[in-house]
């Protein structure tokens, strides 16, 4: 039976067992990873998967199902009991579960890969990765780490109003990162983020990054961190890099704009959201300057996809434009709860799981400015990027971030590197106070975005670029 005989197998079943609508994912994924550590391979990691999940809706109740068997008896198993379980779920009361209308697709969607990741030798990647973590150690890093992960993804979905969609979505990307040990504390820097660099591409991601040329610079920066001097407390001009903006728009934005969160559905776990849908369309969030799109179909970044898990081709909308909040992450269901008219933004991390609200390419267009003309135009302020520590309450709206990095800005120029750089706000105060932002827009992929119960990774994209921010307290200790 071919993935599409099964994921139909287990609609029909489902609405024979008296669904009124189902739908069903055949998913298939590999995934690799390897990470060296200061001249040597550290793991490898090599894992493959394949299943089904159905959902079905029975009056005002979900039922979901998933077998790792694709065989015709067990996916009409999984439908029947994905129909039996919504019946189940009638008995506790709720609104009625409707879904707002989508266009019915046949269609397959491939995401851009010049050089496929697994076809690359191990010998090669590993290479690289002890390359570069060789090059750090031999520059004073007391640990030097590189890390490299990729997925491979295969989706085969049918719905029972005619959806028949296969797509297959290859993702990468990697990093490195440099420890340095003093007496009193530790420092680290990392390239090009944090927790490295990622996109829906191929192995030509990884190889533009240049790791190696960048090891000697980031073990420098990590032992010079160990003497400066630190982050000043008080108020001032920030200037956050775009690597730390994007950190920021995933926190304080993508998740508070979710509508199962503002809805209350994932108050157990992952929390609420400060906005309050009566609102949209009449809050001011940030400044004129703060436009963000959500995006899946931007080339490349890590939340493009052709069709999200409900088959909702992608499509691009306003968050936020002109600093009025005007749109959300939805699903057709939660959708139609709030009176909206759009979804396509629900996706599961594998075939076992269910598909929910998820964040895509949320990000920042660019501004006027240039990161230059932003320094040249502050007298008195701290430029930070690299993020290194993040504190955000459950409604998404109080906030403390803390930086790899800082500089001192005094005249318009950079000055003095400053260790321990931290900063703290509260969302809509902190994006009002956005009075320049950058053009130079880099699509930041975050691979380890948690949500739901129970758990499950999400592979979101942040478009960012530098941007300062007006009157902000930074040197937060505790």
């Amino acid at each position: 039976m071919t993935e599409f005989d099964a994921a139909t197998a287990a609609v029909e079943a489902a609405l024979a067992a008296g669904a009124r609508y189902a739908d069903a994912r055949v998913m298939h994924r590999q995934y690799e990873s390897m990470s060296a550590r200061n001249g040597e391979v550290e793991e490898l990691t090599q894992d493959e998967d394949a299943g089904l999940g159905v959902r079905a809706l029975v009056g005002s109740g979900w039922g979901f199902y998933a077998v790792p068997e694709l065989d015709s008896a067990s996916v009409r198993q999984a439908g029947a009991r994905a129909a039996a379980i919504a019946a189940a779920s009638t008995s506790v009361a709720g609104p009625t579960a409707d879904l707002v209308p989508t266009e019915v697709s046949t269609a397959s969607w491939r995401s851009e890969c010049l050089v496929d990741p697994l076809a690359v030798a191990l010998s090669d990647k590993g290479d690289l990765l002890v390359g570069a973590t060789k090059e750090m150690y031999e520059c004073g890093a007391d640990q030097a780490e590189a890390l490299y992960q990729i997925w491979d993804t295969r989706k085969w979905f049918v719905s029972s109003e005619g959806h028949r969609i296969d797509q297959h979505i290859r993702e990468c990307g990697g990093g490195i990162s440099a420890t340095a040990i003093g007496e009193d504390e530790t420092q680290r820097r990392s390239y090009p983020s944090y927790r490295g660099q990622y996109g829906t591409r191929g192995w030509e991601l990884v190889t533009e990054l240049d790791l190696a040329a960048h090891a000697a610079r980031v073990a420098d920066e990590a032992r010079a961190l160990l003497t400066a001097p630190p982050c000043p407390a008080g108020e001032t001009d920030l200037i956050l890099g775009s690597e730390q903006l994007a950190l920021q728009i995933h926190e304080s934005v993508g998740h508070a704009i979710e509508l199962d969160r503002i809805l209350g559905w994932e108050a157990a776990f992952a929390g609420t959201s400060w906005l309050d849908l009566a609102k949209l369309g009449n809050l001011t969030y940030g400044s004129e300057l703060m436009n963000i799109a959500i995006d899946p179909t931007i080339p490349g970044a890590l939340g493009s996809f052709g069709y999200d898990d409900e088959g909702t081709p992608a499509a691009r909308r306003y968050a936020v434009h002109s600093g009025q909040w005007v749109g959300v992450l939805a699903g057709r269901d939660s959708a139609a709860v709030a009176g909206l008219d759009y979804g396509g933004s629900v996706r599961a991390d594998g075939w076992a799981r269910l598909p929910m609200v998820r964040m895509t390419n949320v990000g920042l267009e660019p501004g006027p400015h240039t990161l230059e003309e932003i320094i040249a135009a502050t007298d008195d302020g701290i430029l930070m990027d690299c993020n290194r520590s993040w504190s955000i309450d459950d409604k998404r709206l109080n906030f403390q971030f803390g930086c790899e990095v800082g500089w001192e800005i005094k005249g318009g120029r950079r000055g003095r590197m400053l260790r321990n750089p931290t900063y703290t706000g509260i969302g809509p105060l902190f994006w009002r106070s956005m009075d320049m932002l950058s053009g130079e827009i880099t699509a930041w992929g975050t691979p380890n975005c948690g949500k739901g119960q129970p758990g499950q990774v999400g592979h979101t994209g942040h478009p960012a670029a530098p941007a300062r921010f007006k009157g902000v307290r930074v040197g937060v200790r505790g």
